[in-house]
Parts: C-alpha cells; structure tokens; sequence
C-alpha cells in the first residue's frame, strides 16, 4: 500500500507550470503535486483530498473542490484605488505595517475587503511569499467567510506603491470583480 496523506487543500500556483501547491489549511504544510494530476482545480481552491506517493512524486488518488475561490497574483503598473491607497496610509500614520478595511458598493453594500501590507525591502518579497504559499492566504480568507460565504475572488498586487496589496472581493461574479480583471488582467 503506498503511504497517503488525506486532509483538507488551498491550491496554490506551484514553483513551475506543471505542478500546482496543495497547502494544508491547518498545518500549512506544502506539498506539490503535477497539475495534470488534478486537472479540475484552480489556484484559490479549497479541496479535499488523498495524496499518494509513489517514490518522491506524490499523485493525487481523490480530489474533491469544497470552494471554487480563484486566487490571482499580479505585478502591475496600474494605479491602485483609492481604498487601497487611503488604507496603506492609515497604517502608515499609525506606525503599522498592515492595515485592512472593508470596501462597499455604490448601493452601501459591503464588497470586499482590503488589506495592505508594507514592503519591507531588501528583506523580504511579501508579494512572492503570498504567491508561493510561505505566508498563507487562509487566515485571510476565513476572515472574510466570517460574514459572507465563499467562494470570493482573491488579488494579490504588488504595484508601483510601497505596500503588498491583498484583496478579498466578495462577489466572484459581480461588477467589483468584473473591474478587477479589466483593470489588473
């Protein structure tokens, strides 16, 4: 019987094309498994699963989505909004180095969540960190599932500003997300 590992996912993009991120929610433990493997998931994914190794490559014997989250990770020129903006400054008057707030609709209703993160150069590539799993998105996203049920839209940028942007949108199909990738795709 070849060992197993069951538990329960957030897919993540792996370290090339060809492979995805299975980083167990509770533990955080990273295991990268080849993409062709679990050809029905995407980065944000939420799964339950059964991995099997079979030498050093694990394949995945049972792969179930709970939550179909997307999760996107972009380097942009763009301007960031002004939510965004006001909400790195707030931190940064107050001598912190995240911040976060919710973000509402032009009906008042709420739409997503924002959270900036200071860069902090020559140290570390928060942008990257997120990307690769090493600071998980997780906590982040229980967070917003406090209030609202998944599945939500996940951007992570890293602009042309001196903070790491992480944005939680609400709606997957709604006209915030819709701006999202006219704007940042």
């Amino acid at each position: 019987m070849l060992p197993t590992t069951a538990g329960t996912f957030r897919v993540y993009p792996g370290r090339r094309d060809d492979e995805w991120l299975f980083l167990e929610v509770e533990s955080a433990d990273p295991t990268y498994v080849p993409a062709d493997a679990a050809p029905d998931v995407t980065p944000g994914n939420r799964v339950e699963a059964s991995l099997e190794w079979d030498d050093e490559t694990p394949t995945v014997a049972d792969c179930e989505v709970l939550e179909e989250t997307r999760f996107r990770f972009v380097r942009t020129d763009e301007p960031i909004f002004q939510a965004a903006q006001a909400c790195f400054e707030e931190a940064r008057s107050a001598g912190e180095a995240m911040n976060s707030r919710v973000t509402y609709s032009t009906d008042n209703e709420p739409n997503g969540v924002v959270y900036t993160f200071a860069d902090q150069p020559g140290q570390r590539d928060l942008f990257a960190e997120f990307r690769d799993g090493v600071k998980p998105l997780e906590p982040l996203v229980a967070r917003a599932a406090e209030s609202t049920a998944p599945p939500f839209s996940v951007w992570v940028l890293d602009p042309q500003e001196p903070f790491v942007l992480v944005y939680i949108v609400l709606d997957p199909d709604g006209l915030l997300e819709e701006t999202m990738r006219d704007t940042y795709l």
